[in-house]
């Protein structure tokens, strides 16, 4: 689910427990334990996801549209902060040790990625995440899934090919249709929206200090 998904469902969950609180104080009616019950669950469920949304914003980190979350996959972590960790990344999380990880929905400027734009992220020379591994950007729907494109490419990274430009900087190209220049370069967009996610392998020092930020995903024009 997207980020806006949660909100609404967090303020609807807010609202339910509300109407339980004031319906327990106000109703005239004596209460069964069945009540009591089913009241205590819904009460209990709602608090406890609401207290993870909490959590995953005081957490999280935010930089130039991507948000990630420090320490998660540690050994020792509490179980509030490792529900939280699993709210924001579903899956198998590793140590940070091990891999990093990075999802936006937005650009640079707060707008919600779709394929209508044409997009680009820019490296600076040398500015590649360093890893001792390996890092990749994937493309993808709200849902998670991958996007059908015609040449079958889901993810882009040091492993496939990327072409720098002449001052040694990288530009990878997201976009619905194929650039005119540095196919190689070509993250395929859907026509609506999508997310990308970028996992870092190994990740150097600079990623586990918090000094590396990962460039925005900048728009550079409306989709021709």
């Amino acid at each position: 689910m997207s980020a806006r998904t949660y909100s609404y469902l967090t303020v609807l969950i807010a609202g339910v427990i509300s109407w339980f609180f004031i319906n327990s104080a106000f109703s005239p009616n004596p209460r069964t334990l069945f009540q009591d019950v089913v009241q205590g669950f819904f009460v209990g469920f709602g608090l406890a996801f609401i207290t993870l949304q909490i959590l995953g914003r005081i957490k999280v980190t935010m930089v130039n549209g991507w948000t990630t979350m420090f320490r998660c996959g540690e050994p020792g972590n509490d179980f509030l902060f490792r529900a939280a960790c699993a709210l924001r990344f579903p899956g198998p999380i590793n140590a940070p040790q091990e891999a990093m990880y990075w999802t936006t929905d937005v650009d640079g400027a707060g707008h919600v990625l779709s394929g209508e734009h044409v997009y680009t992220m820019h490296f600076q020379a040398g500015q590649l995440p360093p890893n001792k591994a390996f890092w990749s950007l994937t493309m993808g729907f709200d849902n998670n899934r991958f996007v059908p494109n015609p040449i079958n490419r889901y993810s882009v990274g040091d492993r496939s090919g990327l072409v720098p430009n002449a001052d040694g900087s990288v530009d990878i190209f997201i976009q619905n249709l194929a650039p005119a220049v540095h196919e190689s370069n070509w993250l395929p967009a859907p026509v609506g929206k999508f997310v990308l996610w970028l996992r870092v392998y190994q990740p150097g020092p600079a990623i586990l200090s918090g000094e590396y930020h990962v460039p925005p995903v900048i728009e550079t024009r409306a989709r021709p």
